[in-house]
């Protein structure tokens, strides 16, 4: 069984991007059954460029991604849902894992600055959630 990773953010063309990459390529560097996922409160139309070409330069590609908006589907599948800069605890499923990262930095201010924050928690969500689940 796959657990999932929600990363939210307001418009989701931006760090809840960042994140998801690269929560996502640690799982699967590491062989871990989790699946990252990221939508947006108020989704943007197109990516933001800045972060295409960051990732880009990791070897990420998201040039194809659309932002979108999350979904009542998206939260009842979630195991955590991890927000950066919006708020949606009212309406998370009891019992789902629920972190606010609001000190990551906005992306337009210094994109670098914030990928490195984000790869940080990313790096501790994965080391966290891979052992608990091991205790399972």
């Amino acid at each position: 069984m796959n657990y999932t990773v929600l990363f939210l953010c307001p418009h989701n063309s931006a760090k809840g991007v960042i994140a998801a990459a690269y929560f996502q390529r640690i799982a699967n560097r590491r062989g871990l059954a989790f699946v990252a996922d990221s939508a947006g409160i108020e989704p943007d139309n197109a990516m933001n460029p800045t972060v295409v070409a960051l990732l880009k330069n990791e070897g990420i590609d998201v040039s194809a991604y659309v932002p979108r908006p999350v979904t009542r589907a998206d939260l009842d599948s979630a195991h955590t849902v991890i927000t950066m800069g919006c708020d949606v605890d009212d309406q998370v499923p009891a019992g789902v894992r629920v972190e606010h990262w609001d000190d990551v930095p906005p992306v337009s201010v210094d994109a670098p600055v914030s990928a490195n924050k984000i790869r940080q928690k990313v790096s501790a969500l994965a080391e966290s959630l891979s052992a608990h689940q091991k205790e399972m």
